[in-house]
């Protein structure tokens, strides 16, 4: 049976409403109502979106936001790649953040239909938490990018508010994953990546690394 949040990924009213809505308000719940968690994800965004030449993929796209973001800096033969197993998000996604630079496709994150060593970078972010089974998602994410390429993620992490009564058990009821602190990181390293940094902000964390040459 799908979770709760899994049925409002392939509800059609809230891939409209996601970007617009949803996305910044439950962004700002992650920093406790400040804005530590949208100044990093400002940041980060930028860095991705700097000019070159280079094959992306965006894991868990959505509705596309971040793929259409990173294609604009993209230069020569450069793309970004979105993936998704919403159809209702995807349909979004071709709408309203389709360029020369994106496409989309519906794909399983735990089965991605590319060849091993493919792109320049991979992103999942603000979705891992929502995604059944996620930690071999992880391994995907590293098995498909090249060699010195960059693995983001952004998820949730444990803090002391998930210590509260009650928070975890609800939390997970609706279908959202809480992972441990060193849970992402200790992934990425046993799927062989190098130079894993974490940043936690407010109630997330942003996790960079790189796939060795």
């Amino acid at each position: 049976m799908s979770s709760i949040a899994q049925q409002m990924m392939h509800n059609r009213l809230f891939s409209q409403v996601y970007e617009r809505l949803w996305r910044p308000t439950f962004t700002r719940l992650f920093s406790l109502g400040g804005s530590g968690t949208a100044d990093f994800d400002k940041a980060l965004t930028a860095y991705l979106s700097r000019p070159g030449e280079r094959l992306m993929l965006d894991v868990a796209c959505g509705p596309g936001n971040y793929t259409r973001r990173f294609a604009e800096g993209l230069t020569g033969e450069g793309r970004c790649i979105g993936i998704d197993y919403s159809p209702s998000m995807l349909e979004q996604a071709a709408r309203t953040n389709t360029t020369d630079r994106t496409s989309y496709i519906r794909a399983d994150a735990h089965a991605m239909p590319f060849p091993d060593n493919t792109f320049d970078t991979v992103t999942c972010l603000a979705a891992l938490y929502l995604i059944p089974d996620p930690l071999p998602v992880i391994d995907e994410l590293v098995r498909v990018t090249r060699p010195g390429g960059e693995v983001v993620i952004f998820t949730s992490v444990a803090t002391d508010l998930v210590a509260l009564p009650g928070v975890r058990s609800i939390a997970e009821m609706s279908g959202y994953r809480i992972f441990g602190k060193h849970e992402i990181v200790d992934r990425l390293d046993s799927a062989g990546a190098d130079h894993v940094e974490q940043t936690i902000t407010g109630q997330g964390q942003y996790v960079l690394a790189v796939k060795p040459s």
